[in-house]
Parts: structure tokens; C-alpha cells; sequence
């Protein structure tokens, strides 16, 4: 259903605005007594809002958020593929300018690339003040929470409002698209999936520093708003530990890289080897619990097998003794099997399926991880 004339077509925006869900309402307010401290990878990722257009010193509420975070005993680790600001960790994903649908066009390889397990995402004022299929908009950004979500279910996701602008094309639009966030998020969650609304209605046209940005003092309300949204998160279990960045992971057969058949989700696509070639199908991420994961998937012997020749593929994370993987030998051993990843009769062969195979050290067994 179209989210946006879900919330707002019958109804008035003041209307739509009293009839918000109760999430919103919960979500808004201050956290409970912080867990325990956290290690958080944080994926800033938006428009120039996240950028910092209107913030003194380049940070927008990164810098405010950091400083927060640490304070409560957080290691903090900012990423994305842009630097911004003065402060000391500047890594954001925020382009000036972009809509939901081009933040879309870049999500899949961001998030393998980084593996964040905390994402703050402020986007839309740009769908609104393009007036680029205003509709839709909603669902939109619903399809973009979809995304993120699948592609790096390990991760919390903060989706905040959309904030007060003086903009006279801008401003009309954005009570409606706000009033469809908290249904959305409420979507999410049922699908068992870490999203979370952040309400960014504590900026007023004060906080603003031109007709679309915040000024410095917009920019720290809207890290004290993102700052309990992960105080919450993190008291209701939801923010595990980061795994590694996402790396290629090099086959001793030269030039070969472990690689996930066409960079296909599906459960049962093949693991395979093929030319090392810098795409998200072979970006792979070590975790805590000794899972190795690409494309929001977890490296899996087929059917619990254990014997010599068992297929390897991708499937659903589920903790199973076939989905654990410790470095043996130059390579990575299944210790339920005893059995290492191997590449069958070292095949130079594109598309050659991996499978479990007796250790043995040899070149077809070595997998080498890229620095982070």
C-alpha cells in the first residue's frame, strides 16, 4: 500500500499527526539506565543534513553524537566514504543534493563495505523540496529500510523525522511523509527486524541556519534525539557486536577470490571462486561468533554435512555448528567437520563450487583477508 496516502489522503496532516502510533511516541522518550558499554561502528548516513551544511565546523551532529557516546562508555568508530568536519573521526555516507532512491543506489555496497552495526539514517528533505514523486516517498524509504535490514541484519537502524524547514516548497510536504515514518518503522519491527524511529521535533525554525539546515545548536538536538534512540536500542539487547569490515578474501590459486555466485541473496547460492573483481559479492566480514558472512548471509556447509566434498553456499545466519569458521593453517576450518574450505583439485575455473576437504595446507586451502 502506498504509505503515504495510507497516513494522510483521508485524513488531515494535524489529524495525521494525532493518529502516530504509539511507537513514536516511545520512541521519543529519554532512554532507561544505559546498558552495558557497547562497541559501536556508526554508518552517518543521508543528505547534507548528514553531510553538515550549516554546522560552524563541518560535523553536523556527528561530532555531538560521538562526543556523547564516548562520555557513556562507548567505543565509537564512524564510517562511510566521506570525510567531513574538524573532528577527529569525520567518516560519513552524507551527498549533498540525494534522494532516498539515489542513498538506495549506494546502500548495498556501504553497508558490506563497513559493516556498521549502528545506522543513523536522516533522509527525504530532498524528495520533498524536489517535489521528486512525493507520493511515494514513503514507500521509498520503506523499500530503503528493507534494504539496509537485509543486507546487514546485524545492524540497528535509527530513521529520524525529517526536520522543520522554512522552505515554502519543502514545509507543507513534510508533516504527511513524517506522519508515515512511525507505521513504517512498526512494519519493521514486526518483521523482527532492529529499526527504530527517532522524532527530530525538538528543532524549531531557530535551529536552522538557512531554510533547509541546522544550525550548530539544530545539529546537537539532533544528536541528543539519535543518542537515546541508541541508548534504547542497546537497552533492549539490539546492538551486537561490530564483525570486521567487509574485505576480499584472497585464494592461494592466484588471482582467485572467494565469491558468492552473481552476488545473489538467495539461500543455497553456491560459494564459489572467481576473479578477485572488488564487488560487494565478494566483500566478506569475520564476526564475534565465528560465523564469515557476505551479503547480509552467513558462509554455510550444505545440509550440516560433513564429509569430503560437502558443497559450500550462503544461507540464512542461524548459529549452526556448519556456519562456523576458524582461521586453520593460512585458511578457514570448519570445526564441526574438521574439515578446511577448500577449492576442489585447485581449479583455476571460474565458477568452481567450494567445498569441506581433509586440511591439507595447500594453495586451494589458503584464503588470505585483505586489510580492513
Amino acid at each position: 500500500m502506498n504509505g503515504f496516502k495510507a497516513a494522510c489522503v483521508t485524513i488531515t496532516a494535524l489529524a495525521c499527526t494525532a493518529a502516530l502510533p504509539a511507537v513514536a511516541e516511545a520512541a521519543s522518550m529519554p532512554a532507561a539506565a544505559t546498558a552495558a558499554a557497547s562497541t559501536l561502528r556508526v554508518l552517518p548516513l543521508g543528505d547534507s543534513i548528514t553531510w553538515g551544511i550549516g554546522s560552524s565546523t563541518g560535523n553536523s551532529y556527528r561530532a555531538f553524537l560521538s562526543d556523547r557516546l564516548r562520555a557513556e562508555g562507548h567505543a565509537v568508530d564512524m564510517v562511510g566514504s566521506g570525510r567531513n568536519g574538524d573532528m577527529a573521526d569525520p567518516d560519513n555516507e552524507g551527498h549533498s543534493g540525494w534522494r532516498i532512491d539515489q542513498i538506495a543506489g549506494i546502500a548495498d555496497y556501504t553497508l558490506a563495505r563497513y559493516r556498521p552495526n549502528v545506522v543513523t539514517l536522516e533522509i527525504g528533505t530532498n524528495d520533498l523540496g524536489q517535489q521528486y514523486q512525493v507520493p511515494t516517498a514513503p514507500d521509498r524509504l520503506h523499500a530503503l529500510l528493507d534494504q539496509i535490514t537485509r543486507e546487514a541484519p546485524d545492524a540497528t537502524v535509527l530513521v529520524g523525522s525529517v526536520i522543520i524547514s522554512t522552505s515554502s516548497t519543502e514545509e507543507p510536504l513534510r508533516g504527511p511523509f513524517n506522519a508515515a515514518i512511525p507505521g513504517i518503522v512498526q512494519q519493521e519491527q514486526a518483521a523482527g527486524r532492529h529499526v527504530r524511529y527517532v522524532d527530530m521535533s525538538a528543532l524549531t525554525a531557530a535551529d536552522l541556519s538557512d531554510a533547509l539546515h541546522p544550525n550548530d545548536n539544530g545539529y546537537r538536538k539532533m544528536a541528543d534525539a539519535f543518542d537515546a534512540g541508541i541508548q534504547a536500542a542497546d537497552n533492549a539487547g539490539w546492538i551486537k557486536p561490530p564483525g570486521t569490515a567487509g574485505r576480499a578474501v584472497r585464494s592461494g590459486i592466484a588471482g582467485k577470490c572467494l565469491d558468492v555466485n552473481a552476488g545473489n541473496t538467495a539461500n543455497g547460492t553456491i560459494a564459489q571462486i572467481w576473479g578477485c573483481n572488488a564487488t560487494i559479492a565478494q566483500l566478506w566480514s569475520n564476526f564475534p561468533d565465528g560465523t564469515m558472512q557476505a551479503l547480509g548471509k552467513c558462509l554455510d556447509a550444505t545440509g550440516y554435512g560433513t564429509a569430503n566434498g560437502t558443497p559450500v553456499a550462503i544461507w540464512d545466519c542461524h548459529g549452526g555448528s556448519n556456519q562456523q569458521w576458524q582461521p586453520y593453517t593460512g585458511g578457514y576450518r570448519n570445526p564441526a567437520s574438521g574439515r578446511c574450505l577448500d577449492d576442489p583439485a585447485s581449479s583455476g575455473v571460474d565458477g568452481t563450487q567450494l567445498v569441506l576437504w581433509d586440511c591439507n595446507g595447500g594453495p586451494n586451502q589458503r584464503w588470505t583477508a585483505d586489510a580492513a
